[in-house]
């Protein structure tokens, strides 16, 4: 690798100070230490729509002065610069204050559903997917158009789940309408909120990382949080229901905002998670 297009070559030019050291952490990421003792993350993500979807998103989710994110010192093609986030251990205050945090970061808002961040583009990615941020108005419409559907064809073209089974999930989308709850505004999303995007600081702080951002309904990151198990969700929870009170029936709802994140995983995973996306979609019907 070239000198110019080593990792503290480009974060001695995005941060303006000299790398003193490098050690890569995986295939995509390298911790470069500054001059000044700051150690930055340079990432490289799965091509230049990518990285500039992460460095959009990584600043709306920070303009909201919520939950706390990495700085983005700038984004070059692939790569981006970001902070490095000293990491600690869940406790539960810190749960508590992470769903406070995370209900003023909903309430900061999008524009309408599907919305990117601004300067993200439309076509960007959830884990290694690919995601269009579409603007609309009302959330079935959306969920159903661009959270759900893109994901069963996609799953169905790859065989992971059969034709016969997609009518469960089209019958879903025909129900949303029914099945959404109370209407509720765009929420200002992390998009894809598992545990593993979630970082214990040092500083007794929860932080997010790798966001797929875009403008949604706050009860799919609280679903998605539940998915793969969080340290402490139900003080996150109490937390967050201090904060922003979810609306009557939530908890019925969270296997219908599950959708989303299963599909992909079948997509992503294959066969394995089929069934357990085929559960989801049929307690939603069920309710």
């Amino acid at each position: 690798m070239s000198a110019h297009h080593a990792p503290g070559d480009l974060a001695a030019r995005l941060t303006g100070r000299t790398a003193v050291g490098e050690r890569p952490l995986s295939g995509a990421l390298t911790e470069v230490t500054l001059d000044d003792g700051r150690v930055v993350i340079v990432k490289r993500a799965d091509g230049p729509d990518a990285a500039r979807a992460e460095a959009a998103g990584l600043r709306w989710l920070a303009e909201a002065d919520a939950v706390p994110v990495p700085a983005v010192h700038g984004q070059e093609g692939d790569r981006l610069v970001i902070d490095r986030i000293r990491q600690g251990s869940p406790g539960a205050a810190a749960a508590t204050r992470f769903g406070e945090s995370l209900a003023a970061l909903h309430t900061a808002g999008a524009p309408a559903f599907g919305a990117a961040p601004p300067g993200g583009p439309e076509h960007a990615s959830i884990g290694h997917a690919p995601m269009r941020n579409v603007p609309r108005a009302d959330w079935p419409g959306w969920y159903a158009e661009h959270r759900v559907l893109p994901y069963l064809r996609l799953a169905v073209d790859y065989g992971t789940i059969r034709p016969a089974e997609a009518a469960l999930f089209e019958e879903v989308c025909a129900r949303l309408p029914d099945l959404a709850g109370p209407a509720e505004p765009p929420a200002r999303l992390h998009g894809d909120l598992w545990n593993g995007n979630v970082l214990w600081g040092a500083d007794g702080r929860a932080w997010l990382i790798d966001p797929a951002a875009h403008g949604g309904h706050r009860e799919t990151d609280l679903a998605m949080l539940a998915l793969f198990g969080c340290p402490h969700l139900d003080r996150v929870l109490d937390g967050y229901q201090r904060g922003a009170p979810l609306a009557a029936g939530w908890q019925d709802r969270v296997g219908l905002h599950q959708l989303f994140p299963l599909l992909v995983h079948t997509v992503l995973f294959g066969r394995g998670y089929a069934e357990q996306t085929l559960d989801a979609a049929r307690a939603a019907l069920a309710r």
